[in-house]
């Protein structure tokens, strides 16, 4: 519920905080005595255009804040996800908190839970929270998809099946537009992947392409440089070129053997020698071993200069590395598959949006025919409560439209009403009259209180240009709506006030020679003296108090005792 508004320097409210209740809240005053302003404040917080000349004379800038308390129930989590959503902070303690300033200069800001956000991501918010309906509203109820919505909830229409089967069409249409989105030369484009995947495929490159071919290439080009050296190596080790360094070595272990008797540490030498000599002796054979295995045939050199090119050439074509290339294969050859089974998958799919446009109808003609039930009886219910608000011969009804199928179903809705006999009915959106179509929507708040999840109803003088017995009826079913929703309604009406749960009255006063507006709430007294004044004007008699005092007893009684 709205549990505070604050207003300082907009228009004639210097400044003003109201605390609001549960339930039915009155707000009353003589005419030009505040009201619209403290309305104007609310749609304000609710994100309606602003207007700089709406700051009070000399005032920098106008300030509303309003508090929001909110059970923590599926309306609030609703409103968590939008903050969510919007990149906003969560309630506190399931408070929400709305500030808005607007400058005298024009501009303004917008802070919701402190954050600064765009006045459109606050009208959105706006819509979660209040509706308003009166002179400049936010009349949901002339919104096809409100109606729908309330329809839908007050003939409990389970939506259910009909999403999965929605969403299945909106799937395959999808899926159908990206195929059917190719643009330009496809046959040639199957052409240019279909090339470039056969001549990777016949270079069948693989590791040793990247890792091996370019050593065996170095190595066969340098083949009789190579040869040459291990020769001069062999022959160096194995005393060809006369004088070997084996010759040496066993010379020198000879010697140390002799040495050894006399002096111990060359025993160690001679064993670190023989080591030695047996590495020589080894490196003789790896030599010899590798440079055996050299070809030095031209042709096999021609072979590996052949797929070193080649190699070379596709790395610069395709991407630098040999795994790169296979991987660039693979991805022509999925968009090759792709473009050429593309026609056979249209045609399979154009079948199956067909057969799964087929259900979408048959599921949503089951819900039109449940919508057409329920309308009936909202109908009725409507009709009845609308004779209670002073429109004894008035009707209404709900038309029925076919229309392409959606999210929603296959049904165009319009709400009708006639308000006068022999008058055909027309939409709502065609009244001339908001005083009429607040009272339609009060009437319909009525029978649908109990499923609405919008938490505050504002009503801006429904109750204009009635009186007696309407009035009465118009406070019964406002204090009726007040059970599942929180309510606030301006009205002069004082058969309609008396069925406020809180009461406040707003009056315009002139000090220093600047008129200020205030508001304070009523209790006792106060209140009779006011319910006083709307019956009687400034002529308080003592007939008028007893007749206000009435009045609110009656209130009372036909509300139980609860005030």
């Amino acid at each position: 519920m709205l549990s505070r508004l604050t207003v300082s320097n907009l228009a004639i409210v210097e400044a003003a905080t109201v605390e609001f209740g549960d339930g039915l809240n009155i707000i009353t005053g003589e005419t030009g005595a505040g009201k619209s302003v403290l309305m104007g404040a609310l749609e304000l917080v609710l994100g309606s255009r602003a207007d700089a000349s709406a700051v009070r004379d000399g005032a920098k800038e106008a300030r509303i804040a309003a508090e929001f308390v909110l059970p923590q129930d599926k309306e609030s989590a609703g409103l968590g996800a939008f903050l969510e959503e919007h990149g906003l902070p969560a309630c506190e303690e399931g408070v929400l908190l709305v500030r808005r300033v607007i400058s005298a200069t024009g501009g303004g800001r917008v802070w919701i839970n402190d954050a600064t956000t765009t006045v459109q991501t606050l009208r959105a918010l706006g819509h979660l929270l209040v509706d308003v309906h009166g002179p400049n509203d936010h009349q949901s109820l002339l919104d096809e998809a409100f109606q729908r919505r309330l329809l839908d909830l007050y003939g409990k229409i389970n939506l259910a099946d009909y999403t999965v089967a929605w969403q299945a069409l909106v799937a395959k249409r999808t899926l159908q537009e990206e195929l059917s989105g190719e643009v330009g030369d496809v046959a040639g484009e199957c052409e240019r992947l279909r090339y470039a995947v056969e001549e990777i495929d016949a270079a069948a490159l693989t590791d040793e392409d990247e890792t091996e071919l370019p050593a065996r290439h170095a190595a066969a080009a340098h083949a009789a440089e190579i040869l040459d050296c291990a020769n001069a190596v062999a022959a160096a080790l194995s005393g060809d070129e006369g004088g070997s360094a084996a010759d040496a070595l066993s010379v020198a272990s000879v010697r140390l053997g002799e040495m050894a008797k006399y002096h111990e540490p060359a025993v160690g030498w001679r064993e670190e020698l023989e080591e030695i000599t047996m590495r020589v002796q080894e490196l003789s054979r790896t030599v010899d071993d590798s440079v055996s295995r050299l070809d030095a045939d031209p042709e096999a050199l021609q072979a590996l200069d052949d797929r070193l090119t080649l190699v070379q050439r596709l790395k610069r074509k395709y991407a630098p590395t040999v795994a790169e290339i296979l991987a660039l294969r693979d991805d022509k050859a999925a968009r090759l598959a792709d473009l050429e089974g593309r026609d056979a998958r249209l045609a399979a799919l154009a079948d199956e949006i067909v057969a799964a446009e087929k259900t979408v109808r048959k599921i949503g003609a089951t819900i039109t025919t449940a919508r057409k039930k329920a309308a009936t009886k909202l109908a009725a219910a409507i009709t009845k409560e609308l004779h209670g608000l002073g429109f004894l011969k008035a009707g209404f009804d709900v038309e029925f439209g076919a229309r392409e199928p959606d999210a929603t179903g296959c049904d165009a809705i319009d709400f009708r009403f006639a308000p006068n006999p022999g008058e055909s009915a027309r939409s709502l959106k065609e009244i001339a009259s908001t005083g009429e179509v607040a009272r339609v929507m009060l009437a319909v708040k009525t029978v649908t209180a109990a499923h609405d999840a919008i938490p505050v109803l504002v009503f801006d003088e429904i109750d204009s240009n009635i009186g007696g017995e309407t009035g009465r009826a118009v406070g019964e079913r406002l204090r009726a709506v007040a059970q599942h929703h929180q309510v606030i309604a301006i009205t002069h009406l004082a058969q309609s006030a008396v069925y406020g749960e809180r009461h406040f009255a707003v009056a315009k006063t002139v000090t220093g020679g600047r008129t200020r507006s205030a508001i304070r709430q009523l209790d006792g007294e106060a209140r009779v003296d006011e319910i006083a004044r709307m019956l009687g004007g400034a002529k308080l008699t003592s007939v008028v108090a007893q007749h206000a005092r009435e009045l609110l007893a009656l209130a009372e009684k036909k509300s139980g005792g609860k005030r």
